[in-house]
């Protein structure tokens, strides 16, 4: 048998083989599907604090006897037992915060504050924190710890305090602080 006659049916026959494979493994590429999933994403305004007014407690005089001032949260003052409260050059107000984010947001609250401190001899008086969303007046009570909604994106903190005031509380300038913190839930 001729040499080239051979080759040619060998190369034929690879050739065939070669385009059966071929065409049996890019058939299953023909079988191939596929899906397409959506994406979103929905940003929302970050939630934000601002103090617009200072918790003050006025001037006083205190006595041989312990006593309070207290703030209400709508900013009316009052004095219990050892302490006596002067009107002559004395401003007392309520804290207020202003809360604002993404409208109807669900969001929580948490308070700390500081002890009120003279920078003369280091004395103290404790500070306890009232709290209320309308400045009605409240005295006693935190009310905003824990869940609240924003009400069209804001919503208003009130913060009032009761100051202890210990008999016989040495004379000076006490300064403390209240950090009020939001974070949605």
């Amino acid at each position: 048998m001729n040499t080239s006659i051979l080759f040619n049916k060998s190369f034929r026959f690879a050739a065939l083989a070669s385009a059966v494979a071929f065409s049996a493994f890019g058939a299953s590429s023909s079988f191939a599907a596929d899906a397409t999933s959506s994406s979103t994403a929905d940003v929302i305004d970050p939630i934000a604090i601002s103090n617009d007014n200072d918790l003050a407690f006025g001037r006083f005089a205190a006595t041989d006897a312990a006593g309070t001032v207290i703030i209400t949260t709508a900013g009316a003052r009052t004095a219990t037992a050892g302490v006596i409260l002067t009107e002559a050059d004395s401003t007392s107000t309520a804290a207020t915060f202003e809360v604002t984010g993404d409208g109807n947001a669900a969001y929580s609250i948490g308070l700390a504050n500081t002890a009120l401190t003279t920078t003369d001899d280091g004395a103290t008086m404790e500070l306890a924190t009232i709290t209320d969303f309308t400045g009605s007046g409240g005295a006693t009570t935190e009310t905003n710890v824990g869940d609240s909604a924003l009400t069209d994106g804001a919503q208003t903190i009130h913060l009032g305090g009761v100051l202890s005031v210990g008999a016989d509380q040495d004379a000076g300038d006490y300064t403390g602080s209240v950090t009020a913190t939001v974070e949605y839930n």
